[in-house]
């Protein structure tokens, strides 16, 4: 393929890269290519040593021994300036970007302005603007980053990357935030700009998107490189035999619908948005002992805002939330968990964890207080570590130790310690956001699996997510949540995949006569 005009580079290659951490090898000698023109996937599971990898190509870490060329000549890396001088760009899995400031503000921090010493936002804006009609990536330059839902934080990052005119961009589970709709959308975005003479390297667990956008397959496990095969010659079952080493059964509900008594009551709940107008509208809904209820949504129709008033973290306008019949209302987040509360957040690294908390730690964040890990003022090493080690071992935690920082474990490794904390405590309810996001296929069925437990050990579950199979899998009913109302809520038998995607847009407005409008404006 001819190289577009202006593009330099033609080839990357990685060869014996090592990368170690305390206890871990992240990296044990891995070789690794890619050309201009092409899509190379990157498998493996959690913990592989994929992330690390791309990190050490980005100039984020240093590593250990090997190289890196660029057209065949061995080029440093020692910061992410050098990379993006190099042509090289990274799409992160968790977002860097700083919530107070601006979409176009995030786009250009660090970049020197066009006017020296003054700013030059307008033009960056417009910029943006192109970049977001170009590839479909739908967002207001002019929005503070924290009022932005998580796919549109995703869209950012990519823009990001883009401005900055990569030549190689590294996508690390750019579609784990994406609706179906919009990752197919970025799958041709992708493929258009591999036809334009870039490089892609794609980090992600659906293999289905592997089939679909790339050209060759290099799949790492355990921080060592397995092969590297060319897509068309390759499957989705041989994949998943690769990154694992052996066949994983789908995890699935197999007994009856439960009909025990409501735990959790949502009664004609509203709420505002960050932005003003009301991001639910007269919401009500329950979930029983031992069911899993499924929230079913395209991203940005009031699921972050619904998880955040169950959770106590929004206040509600009016309405009412009531867990085992008492009125919990506008309750602090400590009160719910004082109430049997559990919650598996949507963003496990900013409110799932304290990053630089210890595993340890982070496994008693909601009961540090309490007796056995405290005696008054002071905490119970003993008790406390006896605790972290049992978690570590029935979790299947993955860690050098309980006392690494929980942010140097992977993002399945996070999921299980949170699961861990949550589920340990024996929740009456659970709330569980994208339980599954951006894990790859063993920690997806692993956490689906222990969202079964649970539910079997009589538990209510609320499930969020925007994965229709792994509802449809889970969950003994379904709500489909359209522009912050109930559409419809069915037992997961009585409807299908068709059905629910059409619910979903919003197609059973006009049929159920869901409009609070009107209402909403007479209360206020």
């Amino acid at each position: 393929m001819e190289l577009q005009e202006g593009l330099r580079i033609k080839n990357v290659k990685m060869r014996g890269i090592v990368k170690t951490f305390p206890g871990v090898v992240a990296n044990d000698n891995v070789d690794i290519d890619v050309s201009a023109g092409e899509v190379l996937a990157l498998l493996g599971e959690n913990g592989a040593g994929k992330t690390t990898l791309m990190k050490v190509l980005y100039g984020l870490y240093r590593p250990d021994s090997g190289e890196i060329l660029i057209n065949d000549e061995p080029v440093s890396i020692s910061s992410p300036s050098d990379a993006i001088d190099l042509g090289i760009g990274m799409v992160h899995q968790h977002f860097m970007l700083v919530p107070s400031l601006t979409v176009t503000e995030n786009v250009v921090l660090g970049l020197r302005s066009s006017r020296g010493p003054l700013l030059d936002l307008e033009p960056a804006a417009r910029r943006i603007e192109e970049l977001a009609s170009k590839y479909n990536l739908a967002v207001d330059p002019y929005a503070p980053v924290w009022q932005l839902s998580v796919g549109e934080q995703q869209r950012v990052e990519i823009i990001k990357a883009l401005y900055r005119g990569a030549e190689l961009l590294i996508m690390d589970e750019p579609t784990a935030v994406l609706t179906p709709q919009e990752a197919d959308e970025l799958i041709r975005v992708m493929r258009g700009m591999a036809e334009s003479g870039r490089a892609i390297i794609l980090i992600t667990h659906k293999l289905h998107e592997v089939m679909a956008v790339s050209d060759r397959v290099t799949v790492l496990r355990l921080g060592k490189l397995v092969d590297t095969v060319l897509t068309k010659d390759a499957n989705e079952k041989l994949l998943a035999q690769m990154m694992v080493g052996r066949d994983i059964p789908q995890t699935r509900r197999t007994d009856e619908t439960s009909q025990g008594d409501p735990v959790l009551v949502l009664d004609d709940v509203w709420v505002d948005s960050d932005k003003g107008p009301p991001a639910l509208r007269g919401l009500s809904l329950e979930v029983r002992e031992g069911e899993i209820l499924g929230i079913a949504g395209v991203s940005g129709n009031g699921q972050r805002e619904l998880a955040e008033v169950i959770a106590g973290l929004r206040k509600v306008s009016s309405g009412s939330v009531c867990l085992k019949d008492k009125d919990m209302t506008n309750v602090t987040p400590a009160e719910m968990i004082e109430a049997g509360f559990g919650y598996i957040p949507e963003d496990r690294i900013a409110d799932g964890i304290v990053r630089s908390f210890s595993v340890e730690e982070n496994l008693i964040l909601k009961d540090h207080h309490r007796q056995p890990f405290s005696h008054g003022i002071f905490l119970q090493k003993d008790a406390i570590s006896e605790f972290a080690e049992d978690m570590v071992e029935t979790y299947d935690i993955r860690t050098p130790s309980i006392d690494t920082q929980a942010s140097h474990l992977s993002g399945g490794n996070i999921q299980r310690l949170i699961l861990a904390r949550d589920m340990s405590r024996n929740p009456t309810c659970l709330l569980s956001c994208y339980p599954s996001r951006g894990l790859d296929i063993a920690a997806t069925e692993y956490v689906r699996k222990k969202l079964l437990d649970v539910r079997a050990a009589g538990c209510a579950i609320i499930l969020i997510s925007e994965e229709l199979e792994e509802i449809l899998n889970l969950s003994d009913r379904v709500a489909v949540l359209y522009e912050g109302q109930i559409v419809k809520v069915a037992n997961v038998d009585d409807v299908t995949l068709d059905e629910i995607g059409l619910l979903m847009a919003g197609a059973g407005l006009a049929e159920t006569g869901v409009d609070n409008s009107q209402e909403f404006a007479d209360r206020v």
